[in-house]
């Protein structure tokens, strides 16, 4: 029997956190009177946890607080106020025990040497984690097949590729093979076929047996944490929104569906009047769907409900032969913009 995620211990714990930035060189702004603009609340009172082998995402539009929250995670700045814990270590009081359990992968990489090769980068690192000459160069060869970057060791860093960078962030964000990696949009700048081998290896880490690694991923990219996560958080001006699985916070956001029903033959007159009749309080729209005589019916209705039984009936007593159906739910695009439009409106901005 197969373990569900509920069952699992707490990789990564957020506890009531905050992070306000002040305002720099306050004291000196207000001696010559300068104007100065409030201080940044970037997280407010966010709680949540991560279970050991979980991936799980962060979405919301930029300048939402997920970069700084996975910056907290990883040691790299304070909170205000709060605490996170990784494995059971805080990430201020055991920030060095903290460092020893995740591998960091960001977008726009900068701490690489850009006059070393692929290769020297990640052996330095490499050395820095603990690894010895040969088990580095081990892991190193490891990491150049998982990412298919062989042909690029020996290529300065500065001659690499946007997309190659990215991918080399995170070979390094896993050289330790550490159990909690913080993906901040991994796949960012990579072609779509990179982009699907890297997500392919992404979900496969966090199946790896006792081996599995315990993933917070941010990304703009809604199909890819949608393909990848177990749980999603929706974050908005520094506080969660929702949290729940993809499939559950569509399902929250809208329990209707579009239905698209393609038969043929050219019987629409037909279909059409056999509607009107069954239906009297429900749209149907009709088009044709290619250039020979199949027809395209179209229309909503709340999930699970009987109306796709009964439209099928109507068409099967219309003489139609249906050739395939499609039903579309809200996507995590949709329940993200639902959220900001939400919190807009309760801000007192402008409706749509």
């Amino acid at each position: 029997m197969s373990e569900s995620p509920g069952d699992r211990s707490i990789g990564v714990s957020i506890d009531h956190l905050s992070k306000t930035y002040p305002v720099p060189f306050l004291r000196l702004k207000k001696l010559f009177r300068r104007k100065f603009k409030p201080p940044v609340e970037a997280l407010r009172d966010i709680s949540f946890q991560i279970r050991e082998g979980e991936i799980f995402g962060l979405i919301g539009p930029n300048g939402a607080g997920k970069t700084t929250l996975t910056k907290i995670i990883a040691t790299l700045i304070q909170p205000t106020s709060g605490e996170v814990t990784v494995r059971g270590s805080d990430t201020v009081r055991d920030d060095a025990q903290v460092r020893r359990n995740i591998g960091l992968a960001t977008a726009e990489e900068r701490s690489f040497y850009w006059r070393l090769t692929a290769e020297q980068n990640l052996l330095f690192f490499a050395r820095l984690y603990g690894l010895s000459g040969s088990e580095a160069n081990r892991r190193i060869k490891t990491l150049f097949d998982m990412f298919e970057l062989e042909e690029l060791a020996r290529r300065r860093f500065a001659e690499l590729s946007t997309g190659n960078k990215q991918r080399l962030a995170v070979a390094r964000a896993m050289l330790a093979k550490p159990p909690v990696l913080l993906l901040d949009e991994p796949t960012r700048s990579l072609d779509p076929i990179a982009a699907a081998r890297l997500r392919s290896t992404i979900s496969s880490l966090a199946r790896d047996g006792e081996n599995r690694a315990t993933i917070f991923l941010t990304s703009h990219n809604l199909v890819e944490v949608e393909e990848l996560c177990d749980r999603v958080a929706i974050i908005s001006k520094g506080e969660i929104r929702a949290l729940d699985t993809p499939q559950k916070l569509r399902a929250t956001h809208t329990r209707n569906e579009e239905v698209s029903i393609i038969f043929s033959p050219d019987v629409a007159d037909d279909v059409n009047l056999a509607l009107r009749q069954a239906f009297t309080d429900q749209s149907f729209t009709l088009e044709r769907a290619s250039r020979d005589e199949r027809w395209r019916l179209n229309f909503s209705r709340e999930a699970e409900d009987a109306t796709l039984d009964k439209v099928l009936t109507v068409l099967h007593q219309s003489g139609a032969m249906v050739r395939g159906v499609e039903t579309k739910r809200a996507t995590l695009l949709e329940v993200l913009e639902q959220y900001e439009e939400n919190y807009r409106t309760d801000a007192g901005g402008e409706q749509s």
